[in-house]
């Protein structure tokens, strides 16, 4: 039961960070905004999934993937900020 309520808890954290950032990107429309609001929704989706599952075991494969699908973006965003910024001063 207490595995449920903070699976719970942990996916409106990720949901909210996800809105956040997605507000975010609505106003600047800043690619960096709307990566990580799809890394923290994907994030929040395997928070979910776990949640559901019988067994709680996150070493699975598909939550693994789904992790580390997450973390690529927020790694390629970052990367893609940093590219853009040297860019500009570049010029």
């Amino acid at each position: 039961m207490i595995h449920q309520v903070v699976s719970g808890a942990i996916v409106m954290g990720y949901a909210t960070g996800a809105l956040f950032f997605l507000r975010f990107w609505r106003r600047s429309h800043d690619t960096l905004f709307a990566y990580f609001a799809a890394a923290f929704f994907i994030l929040a989706i395997q928070r979910l999934a776990l949640g559901l599952t019988a067994e709680r075991n996150e070493d699975r494969l598909e939550f693994y993937v789904m992790r580390l699908v997450a973390f690529v973006l927020i790694l390629v965003a970052i990367w893609q900020k940093n590219r853009e910024s040297r860019n500009a001063s570049d010029s």
